[in-house]
């Protein structure tokens, strides 16, 4: 009988854009609505997860310049499958199987992030994200400006709040990401999609991809 791998964390917190995905969620929502919104979008993005400007200051604006329906964010959810992390489904699973407590904690939108980790595995209470609300019509209507996920330092004050088992290790590759740090065993800056060199250079570890992932955790 072969034996089961042991684990080098007892939890992982796993963030969704450019991790997860090779997309970022409102980046791709941004684009359909043509150039200038979408460069406008991105930018701010890019300064938000550089750390260059606080989360918290942009985060209302990039929705306001979208609007997302309801129909969209299903629409971001099948993009989010698409460009999938290779190797992601397949971490998740042998880490859960380890008995390796794993969470999803974004900043993207809930109704489009929830639906995505579902097909790795990941439960719905287990994922963390901004609530959006639309009208009856499915148009967009507002967000939960209340949510954590929303600010720059939100992510270490709801992952200090689940009290997960110890030792726990985030992986990103924002500036989020990295500020959950003070509330972890350690840091992995995700570098398969982007590679941020303030949040690399303050990271214990860097992963390239998830099978890098899987190997530092498991052992």
């Amino acid at each position: 009988m072969t034996a089961a791998p042991r684990s080098n964390f007892a939890s992982v917190v796993l963030d969704v854009d450019s991790t997860l995905s090779a997309i970022e969620g409102i980046d791709w929502l941004a684009a359909r609505r043509g150039a200038e919104v979408s460069a406008s979008v991105a930018d701010l993005t890019d300064r938000a997860m550089r750390g260059a400007v606080a989360l918290d200051a942009v985060f209302g604006t990039r929705l306001a310049m979208v609007r997302p329906s309801r129909k969209e964010v299903a629409a971001l959810t099948a993009a989010y499958v698409a460009a999938v992390a290779p190797g992601a489904a397949d971490a998740v699973r042998a880490m859960r199987g380890a008995g390796v407590r794993v969470v999803v904690v974004s900043g993207g939108l809930r109704e489009a992030v929830a639906p995505f980790a579902a097909t790795l595995g990941v439960p719905d209470a287990d994922v963390h994200a901004v609530p959006v609300r639309f009208d009856a019509a499915g148009e967009f209507a507002g967000y939960d400006e209340a949510s954590p996920m929303a600010t720059a330092t939100g992510k270490r004050t709801l992952v200090e709040s689940l009290a997960l088992p110890a030792p726990a290790l985030a992986v990103g590759d924002g500036a989020t990401d990295l500020a959950i740090r003070p509330v972890v065993a350690a840091f992995a800056a995700f570098t398969g999609f982007v590679k941020r060199d303030a949040v690399v250079s303050a990271a214990d570890y860097l992963v390239p991809d998830f099978a890098h992932l899987q190997e530092l955790v498991l052992r």
